[in-house]
């Protein structure tokens, strides 16, 4: 099995993995701030990361996967104002529904997911030590700062140096802080928000400083990857390097990946522009796995665009491989082939999904071209893209109900469709073909396409 090399943004270039520990991976990944229903673009990253962590384990390794859920926020007590609700009562009812959309689309939960607000002392802690070490101050507002000029590295993820990350750009100065770059680590708490006490006074962490606290007391001072989407390499972990090295004393991360951005056809996806679509927006029109498999069309690292056309794009594609499994007997176990090999070096070059999915539709035209020829290796062929495809959380549904329902309908339901089946049946043998023929055409009008074999009839959703 080839090496597996990961883009590492730290260097700017493909690197062979080396973890930290022998045969053990831990990863961070940043999760979601949950105010409202998941996006798109969460879903990118959500289904990014959990196709990383799939493959990371059957290399043979022992991940421990992290993912931090930010559940104390500007924006989480803005939204429970709006909605005169508390924010535990908003968190709590967001936090499920991400799960139910997560598990819609085929993710498996992340090992650990630790809440903000379940590590408010070590958050404290953490703060506390960089006011000890003179990386950070209380300003005269009474919240405190990290002092980013006090680290000498900063700005090293970006490569850029803390003056050409702040020429050009429009800083709000405010009179607290030392240097417009500083960025807050506690905040002092207004009347009647949610607060937790601390030596500074009644207050919450600012965003920062919770992903530090979550991930080194999760994974440890120095761990191997961390992740999350393009919008966090500045200034979120560019922040995040910063605080926790200067805490630690020690490297924070090994490998930084990010995941590109999702755009709406090929605009930036914006609630001001009308192109904003969450999770549950799209499974209203699409089987969630079409969803997946558009996501996995594209290597992690590049832009996605997403559009009523990509998605139908993304179906045909996926009903090939289904059709490819329609009525066809699977191994119990098999025999790795060229395929196996192939696929494995394409996810082994930084997860390139792209290509692991064009070896799918390669081994799904000898499987084709075997059933007929030859039953047996059909069996093992099928069995070999079952489990190939399940690195990628695909091809997990059964094949008639997937190619029933990969777009969802507001025409004929189930039942109806069936009985115009059986009616269907019963005019060819009555060979009534002038009434057979009309009901085809009838269910064709309504995007209903009707298989006919030895077996009997089957439908798809054209």
């Amino acid at each position: 099995m080839a090496m597996l090399k990961i883009y590492n943004t730290l260097s700017g270039k493909k690197e062979i993995f080396k973890p930290i520990e022998e045969g053990k991976v831990g990863m961070y990944v940043c999760g979601n701030t949950v105010y409202d229903f998941c996006h798109i673009g969460h879903a990118r990253a959500m289904i990014s990361f959990d196709v990383i962590s799939r493959f990371i384990r059957h290399l043979g390794y022992e991940l421990n996967y992290v993912r931090n859920i930010t559940d104390v926020d500007d924006k989480i007590i803005k939204r429970a104002e709006e909605n005169n609700e508390s924010t535990q009562a908003l968190t709590e009812r967001m936090i499920a529904a991400q799960r139910e959309d997560e598990l819609r689309l085929g993710n498996k939960m992340p090992d650990r997911e630790p809440k903000a607000t379940e590590f408010m002392q070590e958050i404290i802690d953490m703060v506390q030590i960089l006011l000890d070490k003179g990386f950070a101050y209380q300003g005269s507002s009474g919240d405190v700062y990290y002092r980013a000029n006090a680290f000498k590295d900063y700005g090293k993820l970006n490569n850029r140096k803390l003056e050409d990350m702040l020429a050009g750009a429009r800083i709000d100065v405010e009179t607290a802080k030392e240097h417009p770059a500083d960025f807050v680590l506690w905040k002092q708490a207004k009347v009647g928000e949610v607060a937790w006490p601390s030596p500074w006074g009644l207050g919450r962490p600012g965003w920062h400083i919770e992903c530090s606290a979550m991930s080194t007391n999760c994974l440890g001072s120095h761990f191997d990857i961390h992740g999350g989407g393009p919008d966090l390499k500045f200034p979120h972990h560019e922040n995040e390097i910063a605080q926790s090295e200067a805490a630690t004393g020690k490297d924070y991360v090994n490998y930084w990946m990010h995941c590109g951005a999702v755009r709406v056809n090929n605009e930036k996806m914006s609630k001001s522009l009308g192109n904003f679509f969450t999770v549950r927006d799209v499974l209203e029109k699409y089987n969630a796995e079409v969803i997946r498999y558009l996501m996995v069309s594209s290597q992690y690292r590049s832009p996605i665009d997403y559009s009523d056309q990509s998605l139908n794009e993304a179906k045909v594609g996926l009903e090939r491989l289904y059709t490819a499994l329609r009525q066809q007997s699977i191994a119990e176990s098999y025999q790795a082939t060229e395929y196996t090999q192939r696929f494995e070096e394409a996810m082994s070059d930084d997860f390139n999904t792209p290509v692991a999915v064009s070896v799918l539709f390669e081994l799904v035209r000898e499987l084709n071209k075997a059933k007929t020829e030859a039953p047996a290796k059909a069996e093992a062929l099928a069995a070999e893209l079952k489990t190939l495809a399940e690195l990628l959380g695909l091809l997990h549904q059964a094949p008639e109900y997937f190619l029933q329902n990969s777009t969802l309908s507001e025409g004929l339901d189930e039942k109806a469709i069936q009985a115009l089946i059986d009616e269907r049946t019963q005019a060819r043998k009555d060979k009534n073909f002038a009434r057979s023929d009309e009901i085809r055409d009838e269910l064709a009008a309504q995007g209903i396409e009707l298989l006919d074999s030895r077996e009997g009839t089957t439908w798809t959703r054209s």
